[in-house]
């Protein structure tokens, strides 16, 4: 049987295909590489900008407006306890006070319903001029132990607070050490407030940063005591007052949940909180609040998102208008773009 001269078979079209598959790969790589694929290159006309700037301030402006209106509709209540605290004998030694266990530290304060305040309502601390930020402060820590305990003992990034006695400290660190110890007691008309501090942490620390069989040791035993005590017959995963504080904070005001009051309050009402004086924020010049706020569908109150937006928006339409006074004052031809277009065709 005799073989047509001239006809291909599979085997012969098999290196011509991958030949020309190589040759278009190794030409589009130049084509990238010298920029020459093909791309939109807009011209950037004095109309097209002072357009893009004028649509800015005509979105921005009213997101900020709505995005501010939802902030201003959340209720807060703060009342700064550190310095009203403080009985008046000790007022010039503040230290003395604070540092003197055998001195009461229970006061009491009330604060004034002016809104209708739907719960939930958060309860939160607030703590300014204290830098949770601190290089050293925020390494004294170790997530392994928080989560494995006794089975992970490499912390020496703890010190100063790694061991207490020759034994380990769990959890250790000075983020565990200084934890938030002021407490609240909230009452209305000599009826105590219905508070939960359920869930008052993130689920994924609970469940995955914080173990199940962790269980506080040699914990404030030491010399040199610091705040909040923890209770070493509760895993840290269900203490969440101590996982709410463990996460630090970025700048040197915060603040942090405590609980929530799940009744409503009306306009008039008087809140009466019981609290205890103890954490030591005098010795740095540090301040002490205590915030009650609602929620809506933008969170809490905070008006900077709304203030940024419409400062953003005002900012567009100011420079559009510059732009468009110096257009019509100098105009300018437009340039000859046509070797664009010859680079585009080729």
């Amino acid at each position: 049987m005799m073989e047509v001269e001239g006809s291909s078979t599979p085997m012969n079209r098999a290196p011509d295909q991958s030949s020309f598959l190589r040759s278009r790969r190794s030409k589009a790589l130049y084509q990238f590489k010298q920029q020459k694929l093909p791309a939109c290159k807009p011209v950037l006309t004095p109309t097209s900008v002072i357009t893009v700037f004028l649509l800015m301030g005509f979105v921005f402006i009213p997101i900020g407006l709505i995005t501010l209106r939802a902030s201003r509709d959340a209720t807060e209540i703060i009342e700064r306890y550190d310095v009203e605290c403080i009985p008046e004998e000790y007022k010039t030694n503040k230290l003395l006070y604070i540092t003197d266990s055998s001195i009461p530290k229970n006061c009491t304060r009330y604060l004034k319903v002016k809104k209708y305040m739907k719960a939930p309502i958060f309860i939160y601390y607030q703590l300014d001029n204290y830098y949770q930020n601190h290089r050293r402060y925020v390494k004294s820590r170790s997530d392994q132990q928080l989560l494995h305990g006794l089975e992970y003992s490499h912390t020496s990034s703890c010190e100063p607070e790694e061991s207490s006695n020759g034994l380990p400290i769990v959890p250790c660190g000075l983020i565990a050490w200084s934890m938030f110890n002021d407490t609240f007691v909230f009452a209305r008309e000599r009826t105590k407030l219905k508070v939960s501090r359920n869930n008052i942490a993130w689920k994924s620390d609970r469940e995955h940063k914080f173990g199940k069989n962790v269980y506080p040791l040699n914990f404030q035993n030491g010399t040199l005591i610091g705040g909040a005590k923890l209770d070493p017959k509760i895993p840290l995963s269900d203490q969440e007052d101590f996982i709410v504080w463990m996460r630090a904070a970025a700048l040197l005001s915060f603040r942090k949940l405590y609980g929530r009051i799940e009744e409503d309050l009306e306009p008039g009402n008087v809140v009466e909180v019981n609290l205890m004086n103890n954490y030591n924020t005098y010795s740095f010049s540090g301040q002490k609040k205590l915030i009650l706020s609602t929620s809506n569908w933008l969170g809490g109150r905070n008006d900077f998102l709304g203030i940024t937006y419409i400062v953003v928006g005002s900012s567009s339409i100011v420079i559009s208008i510059i732009f468009m006074l110096l257009h019509l004052k100098n105009p300018r031809p437009y340039g000859d773009n046509s070797w664009n277009k010859k680079s585009l065709s080729s």
